[in-house]
Parts: structure tokens; C-alpha cells; sequence
């Protein structure tokens, strides 16, 4: 593979192309990052230079480079089950919510979804702790700005590496066992698998506009790619999906520092809807 410098000048294309389409913010640091992970790529089609992938990246109506672009410059890593004190405070949190509820629905928005291990947990815990779980209207929106994670989260296949150290009961509930070419694989159950609408969605740029607000909001480790303003609006918007008293849950390593007036911080980087 030839390897093709990155100017300074290149660069900047990039870093603003990025944050006016996605949002994403490229500190300086990042240009190091940008080269390595998207070499591949120009030696793939064939390009000498930066400045003509990005001729080629701005000029494809498509959005399919695009999407490969925001894929190799993000780092989509997760797991099930993770942030522990979050689902342990959920625990806590989930008899009241039932106790609100008129009619045995309940909506969720998962943001940032990656390759579908966090929605997919939401349901395993539900499903974990709710007796009459088969009874309950059930939906989640699993949204995510890359076409290949959610191609893999929709398949809901995982190797037995990613479910080893799940407790059996959960994995019977909600696993089928399948042999593949590549091994044993674990497939989420179609009885979970149908209460999940996967789309392709940009927190940035796509409209806020949904039939019903959401009784809790997941975004984990999505704000860590936003500058301030961008993170901002970002949160605003999230909180006129959420009614009064519904949590937000970011990651472990994201906080806020504006929003006091709508946003109330319970723990564990979850904040509540005032």
C-alpha cells in the first residue's frame, strides 16, 4: 500500500467539511488520525493525493463516501451490558416508570446505536425485569450516522466472544445459537429483534420530529466528537423529546455543563428532565 501524506492545507478541507455535515470536531491532533485510517481508502480508488479524495468525497451525491468517511475517523466501540451503575440505577428507576404508565407502552430512543449492543441490552433488561414483559407495547429507535454498524446491528449477530460473560438465563432468552463458517455465532432473538426500528439519522442535521416523546434517551459517547455549541444544541434538542421527570443517559466520560434549567444530574453521567 502506498502511503499518501496529508498536507496542513488538506487537513482544514476535511476538518470543515466534516463539522458542517456531521458535526464532528477535528482537533489538530486529529490529522494524524485522518491519515492513517483513510490511506486504505485512497489506495483503494486509486487516488494520489488528499485533495482528490476530497474532490471525490464532496462531489459524490450518493452520501455513501461520506458515511465510509465518518466511519473510519470514528471509533465504534461497545459492548453489551456496559456503564454497570447506569443499568443498576435503572433498576431502581423502572417501577416508577411502570407505575406512570396509563397504557403498557413505552418508547425509547437509542442514539448513536453502533453495531446495536446497547439497544438490544435495553431489551434484555426489560425483558429481565419485567414479569409480564410479552404484555408490554415495546419499541425502541435505534438510530446511527454509519450504514455499515447498522447493516451489523440489524443482522443482531455476535460472536461468542461479545456474550461469554453474560449470565445463561439471559443468553437463553434471548440468543439463538447459530454455526457459522466463522464459528459459533449468537443471534438476538427474533422476538427482540422485531421491537427494534434501525434508521440511518443525524443528530446534527436530521429534524427532531417523532410521533411520540420518549420515555428515556440513551447517547453514549457521541458527545465526545462535538465541540461546545455543537454539544449544546445537540442536548437541546434531545430534551424536547423527553418528558418532564424521563432520563437522558450520556457516557461515563461525558458531562454538562449548561443545560441546569431542563437537565438535572442524578449519577452516573444520567440526567433527568425537569
Amino acid at each position: 500500500m502506498v502511503e499518501i501524506e496529508l498536507k496542513p492545507e488538506e487537513f482544514a478541507l476535511f476538518r470543515r467539511y466534516i463539522y458542517e455535515k456531521v458535526g464532528i470536531s477535528l482537533s489538530d491532533q486529529k490529522s494524524t488520525l485522518v491519515k492513517g485510517r483513510l490511506n486504505k481508502r485512497l489506495n483503494q480508488l486509486g487516488l494520489d493525493s488528499f485533495r482528490a479524495y476530497y474532490d471525490y468525497l464532496v462531489h459524490d451525491m450518493s452520501g455513501e463516501e461520506l458515511a465510509l468517511f465518518v466511519s473510519a475517523i470514528s471509533t465504534n466501540v461497545t459492548s453489551f451490558f456496559r456503564e454497570g451503575a447506569q443499568w443498576k440505577w435503572l433498576e431502581s428507576y423502572l417501577p416508577a416508570l411502570i407505575a406512570s404508565k396509563r397504557e403498557k407502552k413505552i418508547r425509547i430512543w437509542s442514539a448513536g446505536c453502533s453495531s446495536g449492543e446497547e439497544p438490544y441490552t435495553i431489551l434484555m433488561f426489560l425483558q429481565h425485569h419485567l414479569s409480564d414483559f410479552e404484555s408490554w407495547d415495546i419499541k425502541i429507535l435505534a438510530t446511527d450516522i454509519s450504514p455499515k454498524v447498522l447493516s451489523h446491528a440489524i443482522e443482531g449477530s455476535y460472536e461468542a466472544k461479545n456474550v461469554e460473560a453474560m449470565p445463561r438465563e439471559i443468553i437463553g432468552k434471548s440468543f439463538e445459537k447459530v454455526r457459522t463458517e466463522k464459528g459459533i455465532h449468537y443471534r438476538i432473538a427474533s422476538h427482540l429483534r422485531e421491537k427494534v426500528m434501525f434508521r440511518l439519522y443525524n443528530l446534527v442535521t436530521d429534524p427532531f420530529f417523532f410521533k411520540n416523546q420518549f420515555d428515556m434517551v440513551f447517547c453514549r459517547n457521541v458527545m465526545i466528537y462535538f465541540d461546545d455549541p455543537t454539544r449544546h444544541e445537540v442536548i437541546r434538542r434531545f430534551t424536547t423529546v423527553l418528558p418532564k421527570g424521563s432520563p437522558l443517559f450520556l457516557g461515563s466520560s461525558e458531562s454538562l455543563t449548561s443545560h441546569r434549567d431542563t437537565l438535572k444530574l442524578l449519577g452516573s453521567s444520567i440526567y433527568q428532565r425537569l
